[in-house]
């Protein structure tokens, strides 16, 4: 298994996998909820992943489009219902985490604007990168769970940065994988056409040695500013671009 450090230093040469086993549990609308307890709620790192795959077909952004893209938080129409199914389908996704300390303090770890966080210090979420075209690895997140106490909750979100705002296309899925026991899976599969944001899983902080996740998956026409008044992290937002190269 790859070690943390050697992820964070670029060797993105395996898929992601599961350091807790091969068991995982599927977090659906008639059973939305798991507890992760004891060592593994408080030692080690906790890691999110997303992966997606784009229709057959797909091609990656020309050069010219892969300077920089203005974030532009617009609403999209929806697809058109009689639009050619086998159109090549473009989607740039993106992993991102909302985020409250035990001290109220909040924040965000995302790809726009550079937000790739810290594991040592403040807010112990690091955010391994930027994956534009679903590789096999996705993006991945790590939590510091040595810093549990620090934690209020964490909400983990996704958003179509750019491409096909259709979330039930893109095949998207969260998975969380704590030290040890079954990995955690949110499917994003639910048809929301004109949904640019997908509030996925709330990572909450249950005292002595456990952690609460709850699945979500709400989809939202809008961008963060719209999940933040969803959940009240009362945060202040303005439009932000990315670097299309990915990465740190």
């Amino acid at each position: 298994m790859v070690s943390i450090w050697e992820y964070l230093r670029g060797d993105k040469s395996y898929t992601f996998d599961n350091p807790g086993g091969q068991h995982k549990v599927i977090l659906t609308k008639s059973s939305p909820q798991h507890a992760i307890t004891g060592s593994a709620a408080t030692t080690g790192y906790l890691y999110v992943n997303l992966h997606w795959s784009m229709r057959a077909g797909a091609g990656r952004p020309s050069a010219g489009d892969s300077i920089k893209r203005f974030f532009s938080p617009r609403i999209f129409s929806p697809q058109e219902p009689d639009s050619p199914q086998n159109e090549p389908m473009n989607v740039d996704l993106d992993l991102a985490c909302m985020y409250e300390l035990s001290d109220g303090s909040t924040g965000v770890v995302q790809p726009l604007g550079g937000l790739f966080g810290d594991l040592q210090s403040a807010p112990f979420i690091k955010l391994s990168g930027d994956d534009q075209y679903g590789a096999p690895s996705g993006e991945t997140m790590y939590v510091n769970l040595e810093k549990k106490d620090k934690f209020k909750r964490l909400l983990i979100f996704v958003y179509i940065y750019d491409g096909t705002p259709a979330f039930e296309q893109s095949q998207a899925v969260v998975t969380i994988v704590p030290q040890t026991g079954p990995r955690i899976e949110i499917k994003l599969e639910e048809r929301a056409r004109a949904a640019r944001s997908c509030a996925v899983v709330l990572i909450e902080n249950a005292g002595d040695n456990q952690l609460t996740v709850r699945r979500e998956v709400r989809y939202v026409n809008g961008f963060q500013a719209d999940i933040d008044r969803l959940y009240g992290f009362g945060m202040q937002w303005q439009r932000g671009y990315k670097n299309q190269s990915g990465g740190e």
